[in-house]
C-alpha cells in the first residue's frame, strides 16, 4: 500500500524532496503557507521587471545540483550570469572578487522557476495558503492540523522544511510525549539566524559597471549585498536598472520595523555613496522585503535528525545542511527525499 507523505514547506528543500520521491510508491502532499513556491528563493514582477529579491541565484558548488539544473530539468530560459561578483569593505572601497569562473544560475522568469520545475516533474499536490501548526503523533504516523485546527489528514511520514525557529515552534506544538521531541526542539531552536532587510530600487536609466554584484567582506558596512538585476536576461527592459540592496544583519535588526519608505530612502543613499552615483538617491519605484530568518549560521546535529527519522519525522533545509545556500538546501532536500523513499 502506498505511503501518504506530507512535506511542510515548498522551498528548495521541499521541492528537492518531492522530486526525489517522484518515483516512490507514495502520495505526496506539500503544505505551503504562502501563495508561491521556492521560499526565500523568491521572484516578484512589476512594470515589466522580474527580480529575485531573496536568494539571488543558484551556485554551481554541488555536482548533483549542477547536473540536475543543466541536464535533468528543462533548461529553457536558464540564465548563467556572466558578470562577476566583486567585493567592498567598511570604507566602501570596491575591488575585484574571486568568483569569475563560478556559475550563477537563475531563470528568465526568476529563480522561483527552480521549485516550479522540480514540482512539475512530480505528482505531488501543493496546497498553498496552508499554515501547518500542529503535528500529532498517531497510529505509527502523524496527523497534521492547520492554524484553524482543521484536520489536514494522517500521514505515514512528515518532512519539516521551514527555517529552524519555525520548525522548533512546530515541534513545540507537537502532541508527542517523547523525550526525543523535547531534545529535537531544543537542538533546532538554537540554530542561529541572520535577519536581512531587502530594498529594491528601480531607475529609468542604464548603469555601466564591470560586475553583477558587490558583497561586503568585513561585515562592517550597512550594506551587505548589492546586485544588478539587469545583468539577468529577461529581468529588466533595456535602458533601465534595478538594484537589489540587502542591508547588513545589524542594520536589518535595528531597522526591521521601519516604514518601507524609510528603508528604501536609506538604502538608496547607501547605494549612491557606494557606487559614487548621486542619481541613485532618487529611484522611480521601490519595493521591500523583510526576511527575519534569512541565513542560517549553523546546522543541527546529525544524530538528532537521525533519531527523529526513526519515528517518521524528517527535517530538511539549508539549516540542516549547515550552509545558507540554495544549492545546499536543494541537495539536502534531494538526500532527505531519497531517505524517505528508502524507509
Amino acid at each position: 500500500m502506498a505511503d501518504d507523505i506530507a512535506i511542510v514547506g515548498a522551498g528548495a528543500a521541499g521541492a528537492g524532496a518531492a522530486y526525489a520521491l517522484a518515483d516512490a510508491d507514495a502520495t505526496i502532499t506539500v503544505f505551503e503557507k504562502s501563495r508561491g513556491v521556492c521560499g526565500r528563493a523568491a521572484t516578484r514582477r512589476r512594470d515589466d521587471c522580474r527580480y529575485d529579491h531573496g536568494a539571488n541565484y543558484l551556485k554551481s558548488d554541488d555536482d548533483r545540483v549542477s547536473g540536475l539544473v543543466t541536464e535533468e530539468l528543462d533548461t529553457e530560459g536558464l540564465v548563467d550570469i556572466a558578470e562577476p561578483v566583486w567585493v567592498f569593505d567598511a570604507d566602501g572601497e570596491i575591488s575585484e572578487g574571486r568568483d569569475a569562473d563560478d556559475h550563477k544560475w537563475t531563470y528568465e522568469s526568476g529563480i522561483t522557476q527552480l521549485a516550479k520545475r522540480l514540482f512539475d516533474r512530480t505528482d505531488a499536490t501543493v496546497e498553498n495558503g496552508v499554515r501547518v501548526s500542529e503535528p500529532v503523533r498517531e497510529n505509527e504516523g502523524w496527523r497534521l492540523y492547520d492554524t484553524d485546527h482543521e484536520d489536514l489528514g494522517h500521514f505515514d511520514a512528515v518532512l519539516l522544511t521551514p527555517p529552524a525557529p519555525q520548525t522548533a515552534d512546530l515541534l513545540g506544538c507537537a502532541n508527542w510525549e517523547h523525550k526525543l521531541c523535547r531534545e529535537l526542539r531544543e537542538a533546532v531552536a538554537v540554530v542561529p539566524y541572520r535577519t536581512i532587510v531587502t530594498a529594491v530600487l528601480h531607475y529609468p536609466f542604464e548603469m555601466d559597471r564591470p560586475y553583477y554584484a558587490l558583497v561586503n567582506t568585513d561585515d562592517e558596512h550597512d550594506v551587505g549585498w548589492l546586485s544588478r538585476e539587469e545583468c539577468k536576461d529577461g529581468h529588466v527592459p533595456d535602458g533601465e536598472s534595478l538594484l537589489i540592496v540587502q542591508m547588513s544583519p545589524d542594520w536589518s535588526v535595528d531597522h526591521y520595523d521601519d516604514a518601507d519608505e524609510t528603508i528604501t530612502t536609506d538604502a538608496a543613499e547607501q547605494a549612491a555613496d557606494l557606487l559614487d552615483d548621486q542619481r541613485l538617491t532618487d529611484p522611480d519605484w521601490t519595493d521591500t522585503q523583510n526576511w527575519r530568518y534569512a541565513l542560517a549560521d549553523d546546522g543541527v546535529a546529525d544524530e538528532v535528525v537521525d533519531r527523529a527519522a526513526d519515528h517518521g519525522l524528517y527535517l530538511a533545509g539549508d539549516w540542516v545542511a549547515g550552509e545558507a545556500r540554495v544549492h545546499a538546501a536543494l541537495r539536502n532536500g534531494l538526500e532527505t527525499g531519497a531517505r524517505i523513499a528508502d524507509r
